[in-house]
């Protein structure tokens, strides 16, 4: 909590992070993509928010897609709503490019089919976090 009773910045962006780590770590590889974990970065974070985040001991609901879906990249964006229900504003939107990369030849690589397949089947929905 930051001085006003708000979520601060860097609570935020490490709920966000739990999010996608969800997403394209444990989701990916319980579907069979083990690569996705060994190799994705974060190439842009932009985080704004709409309303305070205010943690009253509630779960907080975080809604992602895909978007952008490229060779070796792709768009994460997210909706953030405190309180659990779903009915609450969004609090927070965000968006992060990630990149596909070979960890041991230090560069970008190509999306496998596999994994554009997976990502693609979020592009139009969303999860709760």
């Amino acid at each position: 909590m930051d001085a006003y009773g708000h979520v601060n910045h860097a609570n935020t962006v490490t709920l966000l992070e739990e999010a996608r780590v969800a997403l394209v770590f444990t989701e990916a590889a319980r579907q069979g993509l083990v690569d996705m974990s060994r190799g994705m970065v974060v190439v842009k974070l932009a985080v704004d928010y709409r309303v305070p985040l205010v943690f009253d001991g509630g779960a907080v609901d975080i809604e992602m897609s895909v978007r952008d879906l490229r060779a070796s990249s792709f768009v994460l964006d997210y909706s953030v709503r405190a309180g659990g229900n779903g009915s609450s504003a969004v609090a927070v939107t965000a968006e992060t490019l990630i990149c596909a990369y070979d960890v041991e030849e230090t560069r970008p690589r190509r999306l496998s089919d596999a994994e554009r397949d997976f990502l693609a089947s979020w592009h139009s929905g969303g999860t709760r976090g």
